[in-house]
């Protein structure tokens, strides 16, 4: 497996090596030691699915109290995921960084906790996946609005193209009166 940082410092791309032939592929997508050597000691408890159709905006979500980390990745089409460092203490609170993931690249994000995080499906539909390093906790979770001027998101839409966001995410919190991460 490859670890790659992006701009912002925890959050990781991950490439792992594929095995392919005419029968299929096969990939190892989580493994312990290889992940702590990386700098990313998670213990993950809850894994995720969801499908969506094409865009289909989810986030960006976080949990204030009891925070997740997610190690996330697409089994079926293309999404365009994004983190943002919801981290007042961080030398990049309020900046974002995100990545294309698909079924063909293979590729994976961990996304640490102190993050907010979402995705937009670019393909007819999507599978993601993701293991997070807590549960779940309805109560505790926030949501930033995607299209924020403060934030300048580009989401890698077509133009013209206005994403299908649930009433929950269209009503969320703008950056500035978002509750943060000391």
């Amino acid at each position: 497996m490859e670890f790659i940082p992006t701009e912002l410092p925890g959050v990781i791309m991950i490439k792992p090596r594929v095995f392919g032939d005419t029968r299929g592929f096969f990939v190892e997508t989580w493994h312990q030691k290889k992940f702590a050597d990386a700098g990313i000691p998670a213990a993950f408890v809850q894994d995720n699915h969801s499908r969506s159709s094409q865009y289909i905006l989810r986030g960006l979500h976080y949990q204030i109290q009891r925070p997740q980390g997610k190690l996330v990745r697409v089994v079926t089409g293309h999404v365009f995921d994004v983190a943002v460092d919801m981290r007042k203490s961080s030398p990049t609170f309020g900046r974002w960084t995100g990545a294309h993931l698909s079924a063909g690249n293979q590729h994976m994000l961990w996304v640490p906790p102190g993050f907010a995080h979402g995705f937009v499906v670019l393909s007819e539909m999507a599978d993601f996946v993701y293991k997070c390093t807590d549960f779940y906790a309805p109560q505790h979770e926030r949501s930033l609005l995607w299209n924020d001027p403060a934030l300048d998101i580009d989401w890698s839409l077509p133009a013209g193209i206005e994403p299908i966001l649930s009433t929950k995410d269209a009503a969320a919190a703008r950056f500035n009166d978002a509750e943060c991460f000391e």
